[in-house]
């Protein structure tokens, strides 16, 4: 799945941009859309514009592949508030992040994520993010959430794999586990993981949608060379904050606009020049690299994709 950015054009948001960006990823293999989280910079949309961007989505997707709204923050009844009205836009679930900065508890996470289960009749994936919150989940906090049948996933940023075989010990299949950390991903699925919500899908929907479709078939050779040959891309996207390495991809590969809301700004010229260079040598892996049919998927040969109808199914 893709978390998507949010495109601005002199302050105001790009709807039409974001409708051609969803239909785009749809086309090229993406099974699902994720709006208004991190990577759409949430903390700066308007009440109204979160609802638009949510029904834009939905309507782009027209069923195809399911919605999921970001709606988490660090007020339990603004996210109640959020997760209501992503509700009633038909989105398909809500991705809710920790509370952060207030820093809650174990205790406290737990009786938010009750809070909001409870007058919110959507299925919620929960989002632990300890980079951007400043709080962890613990296994235990895991287990009581594991009683809340509306939590039906967790999106872990953290980076760490272990921590896969370790929930699917735990829970087994209670949860829906998604990577959050791009360049950990393919070891997070191959480990046991059931997807990601990517960032660098963005700008490489089928190059990603190529990676999971490799790690669902445990072929560990062509996940590990795709994950191998984005290595270069994931390293130029960490020389600055999410969403601007992404954003200027964006413009760079497909002529959208880099525009960010403050406090975040575009990238610099010299990241820029790093992105660049990262993104052509993708398709051209050079001499000294083994052919492989893998090679394919990396080419100027991209061809959009019939998708029917695909309905929220995950397991409860």
């Amino acid at each position: 799945m893709t978390a998507l950015i949010t495109p601005f054009n002199n302050g105001a948001v790009d709807y039409d941009a974001l409708a051609a960006l969803a239909d785009w990823q749809i086309q090229f293999g993406i099974s699902g859309l994720v709006a208004c989280g991190t990577t759409g910079e949430a903390p700066t949309l308007a009440w109204d514009e979160r609802l638009k961007i949510i029904r834009t989505c939905v309507k782009a997707s027209r069923g195809r592949v399911p919605v999921i709204a970001g709606t988490g923050t660090n007020s339990t009844e603004l996210t109640i508030a959020h997760t209501l009205a992503a509700q009633s836009c038909c989105a398909d679930a809500a991705l809710v992040v920790t509370p952060y900065y207030n820093k809650p508890s174990q205790d406290g996470i737990v009786r938010h994520f009750e809070a909001i289960a409870g007058r919110v009749d959507l299925p919620i994936i929960v989002y632990n993010v300890p980079s951007r919150t400043g709080i962890d989940l613990s296994l235990g906090t895991l287990a009581r959430l594991a009683q809340i049948p509306s939590i039906i996933g967790l999106k872990d940023a953290t980076g760490e794999v272990r921590r896969v075989g370790e929930m699917r010990r735990a829970f087994e299949d209670r949860f829906i586990l998604l990577s959050g950390h791009d360049a950990s991903s393919h070891a997070f699925n191959l480990s046991g993981g059931d997807g990601t919500i990517s960032v660098t899908a963005n700008v490489l929907p089928h190059v990603f949608a190529a990676l999971h479709d490799a790690c669902r078939k445990h072929d560990w050779s062509t996940a590990n060379y795709i994950q191998q040959r984005l290595m270069r891309v994931y390293k130029a996207f960490d020389l600055d904050t999410n969403p601007g390495p992404i954003k200027y991809a964006l413009k760079y590969r497909r002529g959208m606009n880099d525009e960010m809301r403050l406090p975040l700004v575009p990238v610099s010229a010299e990241t820029a020049d790093r992105i660049r260079i990262a993104l052509d040598r993708l398709g051209d892996p050079g001499s000294d690299v083994p052919c492989d049919p893998a090679d394919a998927i990396f080419g100027a040969d991209e061809r959009p994709i019939e998708k029917a109808p695909q309905p929220l199914n995950w397991r409860i």
